[in-house]
């Protein structure tokens, strides 16, 4: 077995990890990051990404991502339609924030061309199997790499930064799954078509055949959500039902229709890790938690653990001090579990139960109604979207 070691070891090259080791090799630590996946696959599946303000200034500020500000587009708002009308969000009124629109493939792209320009260890096609020494001071990730080979990694501190279905969650909670967990009746039926875009916001849709959400790529690419069963069958719809099934939900919007490209169900459910820190092993990103994505708060989730992660490490490794790395968990989950509830408020106040009744599905549109006639709901709804001041994070 062939050993590397280094001061940190990432495992999972997604958003959380690539922003991790950027920014602890601006503090001048080392780190070396391994992921499953080729780089290919990594740069080329397509994810849905609206960031924060607060993420967009941490990628273009750390020089993680100039193109964020350049080639994503900035949106003031969004707009929440119901019972056949639309009521817009005004972010920048409201809170003086906005969001971007960025698919996050765009921003691993980025991300992986900015450390790899560093000289980044970053070793894709390697797969973690197991983490060991958790509570000693040089814990261990033991691989196999890109040819199958048995690799072990010998780090001051191991991060797993691998997704939902993360490997280095069992040292820390003592299984692959131990969390606080919920789950929804309802996926989202997604598509990607050519067509210009149907709004210059997004749009938010709750009518009484379901969810429906209207979001963008590019000038000629559009991604559309409608409510779905989980168990539905991407192929089991013609183009010409897809498009009858996203029009009814839209009322008074006519959609833009194009040829559809890609169809896929997204299940979605909320999640958070047990626990974020055992001994000298933390979870960050999906392999902390995971939120609907009705709040767009995945990616920037990810990056606020970063932020807390990233300075606590600082703390550790450059000063001997431990405080703030035993701090990491409580301050991790204040903003954590916002998030959480904020992903599900928005879900079930969007989506339509399967087994609603015309007292859910009144009291549903006598909520969106509370939110949309008052300022102090909208600046709430606008506040929680464009995402939380960072400060004090970092």
């Amino acid at each position: 077995m062939s050993t590397i070691r280094t001061r940190v070891a990432i495992v999972g090259a997604g958003p959380a990890g690539l922003l991790l080791s950027h920014l602890l090799g601006i503090a001048g630590i080392e780190s070396v990051v391994i992921d499953q996946r080729s780089r290919e696959e990594i740069e080329t599946t397509i994810r849905a990404g609206i960031l924060e303000q607060g993420t967009v200034e941490v990628l273009d500020s750390s020089g993680a991502s100039s193109r964020v500000r350049t080639v994503g587009h900035r949106h003031d708002g969004i707009e929440l339609r119901f019972a056949g009308h639309g009521h817009r969000i005004d972010f920048a009124d409201l809170v003086g924030r906005g969001v971007w629109l960025y698919p996050q493939h765009e921003a691993l792209k980025d991300l992986i061309a900015v450390r790899l320009g560093k000289g980044q260890d970053l070793r894709f096609g390697v797969t973690a199997l197991r983490v060991e020494d958790a509570a000693s001071d040089r814990p261990r990730v033991i691989a196999t790499d890109a040819n199958g080979d048995p690799l072990e990694i010998e780090a001051e501190f191991v991060v797993g930064s691998d997704g939902s279905r993360s490997v280095v969650r069992e040292a820390v909670t003592g299984s692959h799954t131990g969390g606080y967990f919920r789950e929804y009746p309802f996926a989202w039926f997604g598509i990607l078509c050519e067509a210009p875009p149907s709004a210059e916001e997004l749009i938010y849709s709750n009518s009484p055949d379901g969810f429906a959400l209207i979001s963008q790529r590019s000038a000629t690419v559009q991604r559309m959500y409608f409510q779905c069963d989980p168990n539905a069958d991407p192929n089991a719809l013609s183009e010409e039902q897809l498009w009858e099934e996203l029009q009814k939900r839209v009322p008074g919007t006519t959609l833009k229709e194009g040829p559809i490209f890609q169809r896929d169900v997204l299940r979605f459910r909320s999640f958070v890790a047990h626990e974020l820190l055992n001994g000298r092993v933390a979870l960050i990103g999906d392999a902390a938690h995971t939120v609907p994505p009705t709040g767009a708060k995945g990616m920037n989730l990810a990056v606020a653990d970063v932020l807390v992660l990233e300075r606590a490490l600082r703390a550790l490794l450059l000063e001997n001090d431990d405080r703030l790395i035993e701090a990491f968990p409580e301050k991790a989950l204040h903003r954590i579990w916002k998030a959480q509830h904020f992903s599900w408020w928005m879900t079930n106040m969007l989506h339509v139960a399967p087994d609603a009744s015309d007292f859910d599905r009144l009291r549903q549109l006598g909520e969106l109604r509370s939110v949309v006639e008052s300022e102090a709901g909208r600046r709430f709804l606008a506040e929680a979207y464009t995402g939380w001041p960072l400060e004090g994070l970092a």
